[in-house]
């Protein structure tokens, strides 16, 4: 099984792995490092409780979390409660943490695309995230002021040498993608969280090689690639992460296919194998077989 065992110890071991290099980079790159090792990342976001509830695979956070960290998760986006929640009761727990700053529910109506902002850089410091995360959809009632919200978040995580990353998503009844954009606008939405100050960017998959190229190539920082909707076909997931990555992406940041499988911890040993390890699928596929 390729890199199975590197991939759980190092993800046993204490962010602190990172402090030799803290005589040669600042301290927002430092952050960054310890969340992104190597220039590569396997992020998980759990914040979806705020958004839906019920959801399948976030009734227990903390032993979640626990399971993501040993197959190899570099870092955990959620909500500022949920990173309290799971320091609280487990101060040491090896994973980066990213504090999601936007949120909307189901039940807003006409503004339920609209995210509004729920705390601040400071606040996620000190609840112990070293980096935060906010969303922009493009096309969306509310656009503007999501953009501000953005644009007031990467303002103070620069002050505060915080990394952040935009999930900036193409959608909405007023998107108007450009003549020539086979990613459907995703690209501009990897560009506005360039231009507005974000150290990552996260992206969905647009179908294909060619058009993913655009997304990554339209700015000078990190890609993720999105996971979209839960589904049952691990191999097809897979695959669409070896083809997001042969593309250039930096790594994943993905909710549902991970944290609503049926065995978390070795889907992301699956994911972390082709990121870090550069796994094909086939090898990758080894990962879930316990």
């Amino acid at each position: 099984m390729v890199g199975h065992d590197r991939i759980g110890a190092r993800r046993r071991r204490s962010l602190h792995v990172h402090e030799p290099l803290a005589g040669t980079m600042d301290l927002h790159a430092q952050r960054l490092n310890g969340l992104m090792p190597g220039g590569r990342g396997v992020w998980v976001p759990i914040d979806h409780g705020a958004s839906d509830w019920p959801v399948a695979g976030l009734e227990h956070p903390l032993e979640l979390v626990r399971l993501l960290r040993d197959g190899g998760a570099d870092a955990i986006v959620a909500q500022k409660g949920l990173i309290s929640h799971v320091l609280h009761h487990d101060p040491q727990i090896g994973v980066g943490l990213v504090a999601h700053l936007s949120v909307s529910t189901r039940h807003g109506g006409p503004d339920a695309g609209e995210k509004v902002s729920v705390g601040d850089v400071a606040e996620a410091i000190a609840r112990g995230a070293t980096g935060v995360s906010a969303q922009v959809n493009i096309g969306t009632p509310g656009e503007g002021r999501m953009i501000e919200r953005l644009g007031a978040v990467t303002r103070d995580a620069f002050t505060n040498d915080v990394p952040t990353l935009g999930m900036v998503y193409a959608r909405g009844e007023h998107l108007n993608v450009m003549d020539g954009d086979a990613s459907g606008g995703q690209a501009h939405g990897v560009r506005l969280a360039f231009e507005l100050g974000c150290a990552v960017a996260k992206a969905a998959w647009t179908g294909d090689e060619a058009s993913f190229r655009t997304v990554v190539d339209a700015a000078p920082i990190p890609v993720l690639v999105a996971g979209g909707p839960r589904t049952d076909d691990d191999e097809a997931l897979l695959s669409m992460v070896h083809r997001a990555m042969r593309c250039g992406a930096a790594g994943v940041c993905m909710g549902r296919q991970i944290f609503a499988h049926p065995h978390p911890d070795r889907i992301v040993r699956a994911i972390a194998s082709i990121v870090h390890h550069e796994a094909n699928v086939v090898e990758a596929m080894q990962h879930l077989e316990g």
